[in-house]
């Protein structure tokens, strides 16, 4: 460890704790970017007169804005450090209202705490502390907020791709789970798709086999599509909304489905895809359009993630800090990161439960470890030097 190294100890976990629940007060549902510009201009006022060049892209699109920030000090030449969270969540305005935040033992509550108000917080705090300290790290730091990740990153991904490519690694601070002190070092691929199916409508008691059924055509391929998750090793599909036709006496002229598909490789994800788009409708006087596609790549535990990951291990130890592994069905936009071939390690945020449910919460008391660990992967030369 370099002299800027600190233990766990030295990180005040309540006034860490105080910023996250101060970012948790702003509502920021992802179709609401008006609200979402009000926690980047809070974030950015932090930086106010320190050396941090803040970048704002503004909301387009009905999508939330963006911020960049990045501080380089030293003016170096080498690839930076890029810390990538996001800041919108899944919660409506007037969650807070019903569902205030609370603190029960070592669980604090809140709407977007875990996914991933706590750990994009973290990574601000991290930059925040280096230039307020007037630390030179061994290569520039970056921290950018989304405002769109989990409605699919549309607007986003070209900065995240820019961003990307520049950087020498890439740490994602979304939410730890499992065993407290773990990592994410892969994660499936996510595709979505809509069907569309329009019959013929008639009257169901007088003239039922005049009609041709939307809901019909739909509701055979909703089986034959989740049925493949039991026979495809490597992928999973789900029907998450569905609906259609008017009235329990009418022959349904339309209807539609929208099916989730997660995959663990490139090759799986655009193998499925080609299949699901080319679907053809089972009876003849039925239309059937499907569209959508691959939103996500595949995160695969690459040899760079590998080596990224066993470097971060053994810094997290010389802090005293287990540091374990798994992969994940859900995306996040280390995704988009990944595919670039970059050493990207996700996960870093803290531990909790409750991603997008009502239980949501994160546990304080690995609030401290998460900001120790971050501080170090920014500052070891040691560890930076491999990469």
């Amino acid at each position: 460890m370099n002299d800027n190294s600190r233990a766990v100890a030295a990180f005040d976990t309540e006034a860490l704790l105080a910023e996250i629940l101060t970012w948790v007060g702003f509502e920021t549902p992802s179709e609401r970017p008006d609200l979402i510009d009000l926690l980047l201009d809070h974030v950015e006022g932090l930086f106010e007169g320190l050396p941090v060049k803040r970048t704002r892209i503004p909301a387009r699109g009905g999508r939330g804005g963006q911020l960049v920030l990045r501080y380089d000090p030293a003016q170096s030449n080498a690839a930076p450090l890029l810390f990538m969270g996001h800041i919108d969540t899944v919660w409506a305005v007037g969650t807070l209202e019903a569902r205030p935040i609370r603190r029960e033992g070592d669980k604090v509550f809140g709407p977007g705490i875990f996914d991933m108000k706590a750990g994009s917080c973290l990574a601000a705090m991290t930059l925040l502390t280096l230039a307020r300290e007037g630390i030179v790290p061994p290569r520039p730091v970056i921290v950018f907020l989304n405002g769109d990740e989990e409605i699919g990153s549309d607007v986003s991904r070209d900065t995240i791709a820019e961003l990307g490519r520049e950087a020498a690694m890439i740490m994602v601070p979304e939410p730890s789970f499992e065993e407290v002190g773990t990592v994410i070092t892969a994660r499936k691929g996510w595709a979505n798709f809509r069907l569309e199916a329009t019959g013929v409508s008639a009257h169901a008691g007088g003239s039922l086999h005049e009609g041709r059924s939307a809901i019909r055509e739909i509701s055979r391929h909703v089986l034959v599509l989740e049925d493949l998750t039991r026979t495809e090793a490597h992928a999973t599909f789900n029907a998450g909304t569905i609906g259609g036709g008017t009235r329990p006496n009418v022959v349904p002229e339309f209807a539609w489905a929208e099916i989730d598909m997660r995959a663990d490789t490139q090759a799986d994800a655009e193998r499925l895809t080609a299949h699901v788009l080319g679907l053809a409708s089972h009876d003849p006087d039925v239309k059937l359009v499907v569209t959508g596609g691959i939103n996500r790549p595949p995160f695969p535990r690459s040899p760079e993630v590998e080596r990224l990951y066993e470097a971060t291990k053994t810094l997290a130890a010389g802090l005293g800090l287990p540091l374990g592994e798994t992969s994940r069905g859900g995306v996040s936009d280390g995704n988009l990161v990944a595919c670039l071939g970059k050493p990207v390690l996700d996960g870093l945020g803290c531990s909790g439960a409750g991603a997008h449910a009502l239980h949501e919460h994160i546990l304080a008391s690995t609030v401290a470890p998460r900001a120790a660990l971050m501080f170090a992967i920014a500052t070891d030369a040691a560890y930076s030097g491999q990469f």
